[in-house]
């Protein structure tokens, strides 16, 4: 991979933590427009990158100049992938909320919640995880 395509690894710990806010005001409030929002957000960095989020644009111009050089630099493949299990996720919270059974919703969001608090508070994200066992499972062996 070009090193100019990388991203700074910061910005998708930067989104997680605002995903993680968000995701709780949801649960506190039932909010089916701030789930609403946050599928909007994962969305976009499916189809566009995590570079191009809110989150990631918010990072990239208001954080990031206030930050030190970058010192760690990642692939953007499987934070996208992992935008794409939080879209899962926030997609079957709407369902749960819009229709029912609420149960789905909370516990849908519920997972996703957990699953951007590991990435905000330590660094460890589970979809970039699972992107990465889904990789090697998938691989051609010749």
């Amino acid at each position: 991979m070009d090193p100019k395509d990388e991203i700074d690894a910061r910005g998708p710990r930067f989104g997680a933590a605002l995903t993680t806010v968000v995701l709780a005001l949801v649960l506190i409030t039932g909010s089916v427009w701030l789930l609403a929002w946050q599928a909007l957000c994962f969305a976009t960095g499916v189809a566009a990158g995590v570079r191009r989020t809110p989150y990631g644009l918010l990072f990239r111009t208001v954080v990031r100049p206030r930050l030190g050089p970058v010192t760690e630099r990642e692939s953007p493949a499987p934070p996208r992938f992992a935008q794409a299990v939080g879209l899962l996720f926030a997609a079957l919270g709407l369902v749960g909320y819009a229709v029912g059974p609420e149960w789905l919703g909370m516990a849908a969001t519920a997972c996703a919640l957990a699953a951007a608090f590991l990435n905000a508070a330590f660094a460890y994200c589970l979809g970039c995880r699972l992107f990465l066992l889904f990789k090697r499972g998938t691989s051609v062996r010749i």
